[in-house]
């Protein structure tokens, strides 16, 4: 018989099995995004990283969606980019913190359930739209280092690779859902790679992923008027932003799993895990509707899946 853990939800039944091997896959498929994501807002990739830990850590402990998993995105990078750009990490670090009081307030206001106002052709257009913006990103993946597109040899491997993923993902849960079929593809794909001596891009290659704990720290900003009117309009950005998306997953997944998130606790989980990613070096974040989609077809369902990935995540950082 299956073992069943009531984990911080005592209406919940929880299977060990499926929310580690969830959340393990959860954690290999966060280290590339994180890492892409900083890049794209111009910073470290650790800041990305150690975002993803705090916020995937924090959300999945106080959110009021459980299996939903959140981390550094792309939506707040591209809001930060241009501050990074001209006023460098710290201010980020102050932006993030600030967006996070902005959410608990919000979420206190019991704001959260507007977004049930949200008609159903909005969230197929913001799942449809992410979709295409991420296939269209991968397209780089097949361009060499001098921008040109793949060619020969180079570009079949390639694309057998992503063909045996996707056949994997497809198929296995046919056969089987006893193992996720994202983390057999990854480690399948791991394995042909590694024993057959291909030589394929990693995200090694994209940029090192290596650190520590998080380390705390206090921005180091001078705290006057001018640097609040500097901070204050990227920070309600960041804030709307990431509330937003955050519950627009938060709508997607419960029709998926035909159950009801609450969305003011999650308001106020997202604003405490942004004010403690700023206060422990990450860019700050929100919910990662891929990822999600990814934990809730594994089979997870409760919070575990998310603590796993984020512990995992931050294994991988130390000592992977």
């Amino acid at each position: 018989m299956k073992k069943y853990l009531n984990l911080f939800d005592f209406s919940q039944k929880v299977d060990y099995k499926i929310e580690i091997l969830s959340g393990l896959t959860v954690a290999m498929a966060l280290i590339p995004e994180a890492v892409a994501f900083a890049l794209i807002a111009g910073l470290s990739p650790l800041t990305g990283l150690y975002a993803a830990f705090m916020m995937g850590l924090v959300t999945s402990i106080l959110g009021g969606r459980p299996g939903m998993i959140s981390g550094a995105t792309g939506a707040i990078a591209v809001v930060l980019v241009t501050l990074a750009a001209s006023h460098g990490v710290e201010y980020i670090f102050a932006t993030v913190i600030l967006a996070g009081i902005l959410q608990i307030a919000a979420g206190t206001l019991r704001l959260g359930k507007l977004m049930r106002l949200v008609p159903h052709p909005v969230i197929f257009g913001f799942v449809n739209g992410l979709a295409i913006i991420i296939f269209m990103s991968q397209l780089d993946q097949f361009k060499g280092e001098d921008g040109n597109w793949l060619s020969g040899s180079t570009l079949y491997i390639l694309l057998g690779l992503v063909l045996l993923t996707m056949l994997i993902i497809w198929g296995l849960p046919k056969l089987t859902k006893a193992i996720p079929a994202s983390l057999t593809a990854i480690l399948s794909v791991f394995a042909i790679v590694t024993f057959l001596d291909i030589d394929t891009k990693t995200v090694g290659d994209i940029a090192s992923i290596k650190g520590g704990f998080p380390p705390f720290h206090i921005p180091s900003i001078p705290f006057t008027w001018e640097t609040l009117q500097l901070i204050f309009p990227y920070a309600a950005i960041v804030a709307g932003v990431g509330l937003i998306e955050s519950l627009l997953t938060l709508n997607i997944i419960d029709e998926i799993t035909e159950t009801r998130g609450r969305g003011n606790k999650e308001a106020v989980a997202q604003g405490t895990a942004n004010i403690l990613s700023g206060f422990f070096s990450g860019m700050g974040g929100c919910a990662m509707i891929g990822q999600s989609l990814i934990n809730v077809s594994s089979g997870a369902r409760a919070r575990l899946s998310g603590i796993v990935a984020s512990i995992m995540l931050l294994v991988f950082i130390m000592f992977g």
